[in-house]
């Protein structure tokens, strides 16, 4: 790992063992791009990678160069106005109203290590060596305003963060009306664009589309990153596949407003930019104040998609998430929401509770109605107390029966809303983002705090933190049910309501950060109605998030591996439901139910006092396998072998890091009669390993596993016998394969 800087040429150059980004000073001091992709050898001079030539119809910086036209160059942080007519990387509006700026470059640093971005989250380091960081100090001469380019390489992964701060170092503020945390050009757009979207109950499914002349983009102007569209992006070559090929992943670690998007230009070129959405932002900086971007990682790879997100699993599950719970298996749990819903007593709750702690559940979880007014979803929100009618004994009380009967005890909040029936609006009307003399738009019938206010973000962390100073809790569940309207906040003057929307992620990034400092060793959990705030920028604060509110197994398929494109098993919330499911009333095993489940954070959304015998003895041996596995399956390396994208069949897998044991998920939507033979051409083990398949009793090298395939054929490829257990629609296996001892 190294930042060259070659003084003779003006060329920067980061690499490690397995990338090279390279850029230079150009001949009007702005910074352009060279080169970003697999290692190539150091050397002085790259400036031949820029190429210039006169192009008819381009406008020209210089007067006697008809060759230097920024339109035409690939630029690292670039501006609208002076020669370039793409979409740019920054846009500031000054008091004269004119929008040009021109960003040169004053001097670079480089450091060991990575720096805080304050109030913000990001990926981090804990030895200096892990990580290199080259800042570039770039400066409009005209407005003195300075820009801060942060590149931080890491010593292991194809990785770059990068992020942006803003400086006012002119006498007259500035308005920021666009300020992305990465512009990369890349120079072709031979590249397949995927793209994790959907809504609320079919999150983070890939969508897949050719580049083409133009803009390709997405984003949020909810408030929330949101259940349409993740903070994630893709661009593959063609013929890159999850085993090989060139692949760029683009991560956003932030959790409000974002836009990811390429524009592909006459010629081909290709722009990236990626940070806050430009359409519902604007910021007031005063002269001396700074603006700090998000971060945004790229992950780079020639290997295909699976190590790309193999990359992206192990930074965040070890670089971005933190504390207490990164590196510890978690909990196997039982929610009682899809059980009871808002009807429910404490001692219905300790007999649930009993009888998951009988099967050898470890905690139980709260979840909605405990609080205030709430018997429904119209009233409660913001009051954080105890609604002694429902529970005689308070939290503290409930919770001490919880560990008395040897379980650990959760509770849900949803910190960030109100009901107008609660005490908290009826004391402050104004605590709500609402326009005014404008109706205000409810979700839920629920209304959005005003975050951006740290007297309302002090007021709910005292309320939450008397409740867990007073009470043994260990899991927090952490809902957002609604999206923003009406982003407009009396608390700031008219020329900062454009700051609102990020104003107000700040805050309940503060509000996190101080809950998880005082106290570590809760486990946080993130949901937003399921994946409506799924995303890094929550990881950072609490290590899994509830993937989605559709619990069907069947679904999930496709939800949670779309999911792991980017975010590790470790980060998704998994619970096995009850059927009829819920959300679309389909009847599924409940081995398949588990063997979904298994590859997350595990646990079960049902009251199992409403199962028979032997449906809760099936329950017990499935915790059993989950406690005997869950280091393996939580940690261990994933990988994607069948998309439910593309056929009938799923499979994924995961390995232990010292490639002795694997679990391979296999799953069939559709049951079918003679049929054929199938197999599934397994990842990641040891070539020279024997490994026994515990599921049949037979043994294979690792070799042989994968190239020439696990054997999935059943009874289904053909006729099935009578007297054979009949297969039906959505039939899944777990193949466990453990190195044979001799």
């Amino acid at each position: 790992m190294n930042i060259v800087y070659h003084e003779s040429t003006r060329i920067f150059h980061l690499y490690n063992d397995q990338i090279s980004y390279l850029m230079m000073i150009l001949q009007n001091g702005h910074l352009g791009q060279l080169y970003f992709g697999k290692r190539i050898q150091d050397k002085e001079n790259f400036s031949y990678f820029l190429e210039t030539c006169e192009r008819p119809m381009t406008s020209y910086i210089y007067e006697n160069d008809r060759t230097f036209s920024l339109e035409h160059i690939r630029q690292e942080y670039p501006v609208f106005g002076t020669t370039d007519y793409r979409q740019p990387a920054v846009e500031i509006c000054q008091e004269n109203g004119s929008r040009i700026s021109e960003f040169q470059y004053q001097s670079h640093k480089i450091a060991k290590g990575k720096p805080v971005l304050p109030g913000l989250p990001a990926t981090y380091t804990e030895a200096e060596e892990e990580a290199l960081t080259l800042t570039v100090l770039l400066e409009d001469a005209v407005t003195k305003v300075q820009v801060e380019l942060l590149y931080t390489l890491f010593a292991k992964g194809g990785i770059i963060a990068r992020s942006v701060r803003l400086c006012n170092r002119g006498k007259q503020s500035v308005r920021l009306g666009r300020a992305v945390s990465l512009c990369l050009d890349l120079p072709d757009r031979d590249y397949v664009w995927q793209q994790l979207s959907g809504c609320w109950a079919r999150e983070c499914h890939i969508r897949t589309r050719n580049l083409e002349a133009g803009i390709t983009a997405i984003g949020s102007m909810r408030g929330n990153s949101s259940h349409e569209h993740n903070p994630f992006l893709v661009l593959k070559r063609p013929n890159a596949d999850e085993r090989q090929g060139e692949v760029f992943g683009f991560s956003l670690i932030y959790s409000g407003n974002f836009r990811l998007q390429a524009e592909v230009d006459a010629h081909d070129t290709l722009r990236i930019l990626a940070g806050i959405d430009p359409e519902t932002f604007e910021w007031k900086l005063e002269s001396g104040e700074s603006f700090q971007t998000p971060e945004a990682v790229i992950v780079y790879t020639d290997r295909g998609l699976n190590h790309m997100s193999q990359t992206f699993h192990k930074l965040y599950q070890k670089r971005l998430a933190r504390g207490y719970w990164r590196d510890r298996v978690r909990p196997i749990l039982n929610n009682n929401w899809e059980a009871t819903y808002f009807d429910f007593t404490e001692d219905r709750l300790v007999k649930i509770a009993s009888k998951a702690k009988e099967c050898g559940v470890e905690l139980f979880v709260l979840d909605d109605g405990w609080f205030g007014a709430r018997s429904s979803e119209r009233a409660g929100l913001g009051d954080w107390k105890a609604n002694r009618d429902r529970l005689p004994n308070g939290i503290r009380g409930l919770a001490q029966r919880m560990e008395e009967n040897g379980l650990k005890f959760g509770l849900w909040f949803e910190p960030e809303m109100t009901n107008k029936d609660s005490d908290l609006y009826r004391s402050h009307p104004d605590w709500i983002l609402s326009t005014p003399k404008r109706r205000q738009s409810h979700g839920r019938y629920q209304y959005v705090l005003d975050f951006s206010r740290k007297e309302v973000v002090d007021a709910i962390y005292e309320q939450m933190a008397a409740i867990l100073k007073a009470s043994k809790i260990s899991y927090i569940k952490w809902d957002m049910n609604r999206s923003i309207t009406e982003c407009y906040s009396p608390a700031w003057p008219a020329d900062r309501q454009g700051e609102i929307y990020h104003r107000y992620i700040l805050g309940v990034y503060d509000l996190y950060d101080r809950l998880t400092r005082e106290f570590p060793q809760v486990l946080f959990e993130s949901c937003s109605s399921g994946g409506g705030r799924f995303d890094p920028g929550m990881l950072y604060y609490a290590p899994q998030g509830w993937v989605s509110d559709d619990s069907d197994a069947i679904e999930r398929l496709k939800i949670q591996y779309g999911t792991s494109m980017c975010y590790p098993v470790s980060s998704m919330g998994t619970h096995v439901s009850v059927t009829p499911n819920h959300q679309v009333f389909r009847n599924t095993p409940l081995h398949t139910r588990a063997n979904v489940a298994y590859f997350g954070t595990f646990g079960y959304e049902l009251d199992l006092n409403k199962l028979t015998e032997e449906e809760n003895e099936e329950v017990k041996e499935q915790i059993a396998f989950m406690k005997k596995y869950r280091e393996v399956l939580q940690f261990g390396t994933f990988y994607r072998l069948k998309s439910p994208f593309e056929g009938n069949e799923t499979a994924w897998m995961v390995v232990s890091e010292d490639q002795k044991t694997a679990l391979v998920g296999w799953y069939r939507v559709l049951n079918c009669v003679n049929g054929r033979y199938t197999r599934v051409r397994l990842e990641g083990l040891n070539p020279s390993y024997c490994y026994r398949n515990v599921y049949s009793g037979t043994c294979h090298f690792g070799d042989e596993l994968m190239y020439a395939g696990l054997i999935t054929s059943d009874e289904t490829a053909g006729q099935v016998p009578s007297g054979v257990e009949p297969y039906t629609d959505f039939e899944s296996r777990i193949y466990v394969l453990e190195v044979a001892e001799s």
